[in-house]
């Protein structure tokens, strides 16, 4: 191939998968890199939003689909949502046949379909995200998430990144988005999220099902999200929001909010419910994100200009940018994020799980004067943990990291065992 590829964290995950199945199913928003990641390993190709004859080809795959798998393997199947007959295909191909790896499959709309199989044991389903700062080559990688949950990585020696304030806030208005991380040119750079950000009002939510939406009322929720990210903003806040100029019901926000999440455009966090308090202490409302900072950015009207003299704003839109890279940093691991906040104030702005059950707490300070509160919080969830513990009720797993990521340049671990760590050193 000779278009310019940046090895993704992905990278290493698919080729695990097209040993163990038959075909591999990559999910995420559109502009990723799914394609271009695919055809790293794939030997032939059906791209059916790219050939001009697309509607004879979903005929043919309506009569005879098992004619368009026909090709060297790995095949790529891209944007397999618009000929879902190519599924149950697929499917039985991988029935019939021994061996794995036939076919790697990709989509960005969560379109409804009907199959007779989901595919189960044969189609292995993987997710993608944008790229993260690791992957864009602007965090040096000098602590590696993995070794800190494995104890090889101390910060005896500490961290420095590459990345100032200003580094950071390009990088999230500019995004995770492959074509504009490939491009010199940083004012054109900013268009993509901003075209990014009008196509899923003027045409993407279109593509999801046959159901009639408006796109003002879509771009106005969009709106709303943005200028709630980071926070556990309730339904009512949204709808108010929204209702100044587009009168929605709470029915209605959440068949939008549902589009969005099958196009992969939202992925809100769900709150963690320990049994150190009471539950109706413990929020659980979700905290609402954004995929990419940069759709945020977008909905906000914003630029690095305008963020740069607003720190309190890049505060919730540095937040959603750590939570981005940490998908991809722990998805190699299986991990899951939450967050915790109860109503005395304490909070954890992400926990993350892995499939082991460790997990870390972790807390996002863009500025080096809250580090100390981030730790302290921290601490004070595990001093509940280690308490409820010694009641010998039920036991809580103690926390296997405590961090605060910022986006300062120095990273050190503290006494208290807190490790402070500069966004711009983190890697998988």
């Amino acid at each position: 191939m000779n278009k310019k590829y940046y090895p993704r964290i992905t990278d290493s995950i698919l080729d695990l998968k097209l040993r163990a199945f038959g075909a591999i199913h990559i999910v995420g928003p559109k502009w990723c890199g799914k394609t271009t990641t695919a055809e790293q390993k794939t030997k032939s190709s059906l791209k059916l939003q790219r050939i001009p004859d697309k509607e004879a080809i979903i005929k043919t795959a309506e009569i005879t689909p098992e004619v368009l798998l026909e090709g060297d393997q790995p095949r790529l199947i891209d944007e397999c949502q618009d000929a879902p007959t190519l599924w149950d295909a697929v499917r039985s191909y991988c029935d019939e046949n021994q061996g794995k790896g036939h076919f790697i499959m990709t989509g960005s709309t969560s379109k409804k379909v009907t199959t007779s199989h989901t595919g189960t044991g044969r189609i292995s389903r993987l997710k993608m995200y944008p790229m993260s700062l690791y992957e864009s080559k602007e965090s040096n990688g000098s602590v590696s998430l993995a070794k800190l949950f494995d104890g090889i990585e101390t910060l005896e020696k500490g961290c420095t990144s590459n990345m100032s304030v200003d580094d950071i806030i390009f990088a999230a208005c500019r995004g995770g988005w492959p074509e504009s991380v490939m491009m010199d040119d940083k004012e054109a750079q900013l268009l993509i999220a901003k075209d990014y950000f009008e196509q899923i009002y003027e045409v993407d939510m279109f593509k999801v099902d046959k159901t009639k939406r408006n796109k003002s009322t879509m771009k106005a929720i969009l709106k709303s999200y943005a200028r709630n990210i980071s926070t556990l903003a309730k339904k009512t806040n949204i709808i108010s929001d929204v209702t100044s100029s587009n009168k929605i019901t709470e029915p209605t926000l959440d068949d939008y909010i549902d589009v969005l999440e099958r196009l992969f455009i939202v992925e809100d966090l769900y709150g963690w419910c320990p049994s150190i308090r009471s539950a109706s202490a413990i929020r659980s409302g979700r905290k609402r994100e954004f995929v990419d900072p940069s759709i945020a950015v977008a909905a906000l009207g914003a630029s690095p200009s305008k963020l740069r003299v607003d720190l309190k704003t890049f505060g919730f839109i540095f937040e959603t940018l750590c939570i981005r890279d940490l998908r991809v940093y722990s998805s190699k691991m299986k991990g899951e994020l939450s967050y915790y906040h109860d109503k005395f104030g304490l909070e954890c702005d992400a926990v993350l799980f892995l499939e082991d059950d460790r997990y870390a707490l972790i807390e996002f300070k863009l500025g080096g004067s809250d580090i100390e509160e981030g730790a302290k919080h921290l601490c004070e969830i595990e001093r509940l943990i280690q308490e409820h513990n010694q009641k010998k009720e039920t036991f809580q797993r103690l926390p296997d990291l405590k961090i605060v990521i910022t986006g300062t340049q120095h990273g050190y671990k503290r006494e208290d065992g807190v490790y402070v760590i500069p966004i711009g050193c983190l890697k998988d």
